[in-house]
């Protein structure tokens, strides 16, 4: 869910993200360090979830960096202090 709402606020269920009316990046900012907490805390536990989940969260947080206009510095972004940086 987390990971679904997320997507949604960076405007990706939309056919043109960047005129979405559901983005909000500062919601965004908040579901993508929540998610990666969550994978981060429980990935020895998720067995074979845990590579399409991380894989899940690093394609929202690039997408996160690739639709701020002011880009965070590396390791700064959303949840990048659980994961490492995301580039």
């Amino acid at each position: 869910m987390l990971l679904s709402a997320a997507a949604e606020r960076l405007g990706l269920a939309d056919p043109d993200p960047d005129n979405s009316p559901r983005r909000d990046l500062d919601e965004a900012r908040r579901l993508i360090t929540a998610l990666a907490g969550l994978v981060t805390a429980s990935s020895e536990y998720l067995g074979p979830h845990a590579a399409p989940l991380k894989d899940g969260l690093q394609s929202v947080q690039r997408a996160f960096r690739e639709a701020s206009v002011v880009p965070d510095e590396p390791g700064q972004g959303p949840g990048e202090k659980y994961t490492g940086p995301v580039y």
